[in-house]
């Protein structure tokens, strides 16, 4: 019963408990060069320099907002990563949107991946032997992924190698951190599983995908309601009616049928041209008004 608290509890600090480790766990021990890859500590938002090699110059203001937003909710999802350059000094290495987004929130602090600056294969090992724990959640499995494709810089075939999984599961996993930040915390803290996660991905718009995650919640839905829902928005959104302007001249003698006839007039026109005119009648007495004009 303990251990179950003690997990709720870790889960509860926010997603700063993300790939934690409670053997490395140490709140007296300061930041320093014993940090290496596995560890993830709180660090403070003045000890980090920007990348000098940050190749992205302007960030979308709007797209910021909405990260601090969602940050000011539900945490840091993805840890930053940071190059130890001295004593109490880091520079980042990977994570600026997420720490530009922290400042506007007025976060002091983020979590963050602590590396040495020739650290590269003990980060390679660390995230491997990571990947092979049972008790990773998806999301975990995701970032560990990422990161050794991003930072150890490791093409997809080979990282399938290294961990034992085909490339099309190490890309399932990959695709859950691209869906909102809502649906991420609902794998990270077991409420949805990796099969309804696969199934709202598909769907193409944020305000859906939140829509089906507060249904799989409210309703408990199993995976496969899960991928009713979305094979039924797909028919939904393709029966959409598309626009059947017709052509000039259909809409003239629409008009003139009209003006004659006094009726609704419509007419149904296939790909090749061919169709028919479709006159409305109200009753047997407006059926015969309707053919003595068509007789005169």
């Amino acid at each position: 019963m303990s251990e179950i608290h003690s997990k709720k509890k870790a889960l509860g600090r926010g997603l700063s408990a993300l790939l934690d480790n409670t053997e490395t766990e140490n709140p007296q021990k300061e930041i320093s060069g014993e940090y290496t890859a596995e560890y993830i500590a709180q660090v403070r938002i003045e000890q980090i320099e920007p990348n000098p090699f940050q190749p992205r110059a302007h960030f979308d203001e709007n797209e910021l907002r909405e990260l601090a937003d969602s940050i000011e909710e539900h945490g840091i999802i993805q840890p930053l990563t940071l190059r130890k350059i001295g004593h109490n000094k880091f520079q980042l290495i990977s994570g600026e949107r997420r720490l530009k987004a922290s400042k506007l929130v007025g976060l002091s602090q983020v979590p963050a991946y602590i590396r040495l600056a020739n650290d590269e294969q003990m980060l390679e090992m660390a995230l491997v032997e990571n990947i092979q724990r049972e008790d990773l959640n998806p999301l975990e499995i995701a970032i560990s992924f990422q990161r050794l494709l991003e930072e150890c810089r490791i093409k997809q075939e080979d990282l399938s190698q290294k961990v034992g999984k085909d490339r099309s599961t190490i890309s399932n996993y990959i695709r859950l951190l691209k869906l909102p930040s809502e649906i991420q915390v609902a794998v990270r803290d077991n409420l949805i599983s990796m099969g309804h996660a696969r199934a709202i991905i598909n769907v193409p718009d944020e305000q859906s995908q939140l829509m089906i995650l507060k249904k799989i919640l409210e309703k408990k839905s199993s995976v496969r309601d899960v991928e009713e829902m979305v094979r039924n928005l797909g028919k939904k959104k393709t029966s959409i009616p598309q626009n059947n302007a017709l052509p000039a001249k259909y809409e003239k003698a629409k008009l003139s049928l009209h003006d004659k006839l006094r009726s609704k007039i419509d007419f149904k026109i296939n790909r090749k041209g061919a169709g028919a005119i479709i006159i409305e009648f109200k009753s047997s007495e407006d059926f015969d008004r309707i053919i003595s004009k068509l007789d005169a």
